[in-house]
C-alpha cells in the first residue's frame, strides 16, 4: 500500500464521527447498512452522515451499493487489512508472530486498496 493512501485512511478515521461510522460498518459485515439505519444507529443528521460517508468512501475505508432507493454502506476489509498490514508490516523487527495474533494475522496477504481502486 502506497504511503499516500495509508495517510488518506488514517486521516479519515481520525474523526470521531467518521471512526464511529466505520466501526458500526465492521461490526455490521460484508452485507453493509442503510445509510438511514447508520444515521438511526449514531443519531446523526442525513446531511452530517453524508460528508463523513463520502470521506470515508474517497479514502476508500467503505463502499456503497444501490438496491431499490437506498444505498448501503459497507466497510471495504480488504482496504482495513492492507491498512493495518502496512502499519505492522515491520512490527517487532519483522517478527509479527512476536507482536501478537493481530499482527501476524495483517501480515497474511491480502488485496491491497491498489488492487481495489485499479479494478473498478
Amino acid at each position: 500500500m502506497e504511503q499516500i493512501k495509508v495517510v488518506d485512511a488514517l486521516a479519515a478515521l481520525a474523526q470521531e464521527t467518521r471512526l464511529n461510522i466505520f466501526r458500526l460498518l465492521v461490526q455490521t459485515g460484508p452485507e453493509g447498512l442503510p445509510a438511514g439505519q447508520i444515521a438511526e444507529k449514531l443519531a446523526l443528521p442525513a446531511t452530517t452522515l453524508s460528508f463523513h460517508l463520502t470521506q470515508l468512501r474517497q479514502a476508500g475505508l467503505i463502499d456503497y451499493r444501490r438496491e431499490s432507493r437506498s444505498l448501503i454502506y459497507a466497510a471495504e476489509y480488504d482496504a482495513m487489512n492492507g491498512l493495518i498490514s502496512y502499519l505492522t508490516e515491520n512490527c517487532c523487527q519483522g517478527d509479527a508472530s512476536a507482536c501478537g495474533p493481530v499482527a501476524a494475522k495483517a501480515r497474511e496477504p491480502a488485496v491491497t486498496m491498489d488492487k481495489k481502486r485499479s479494478s473498478r
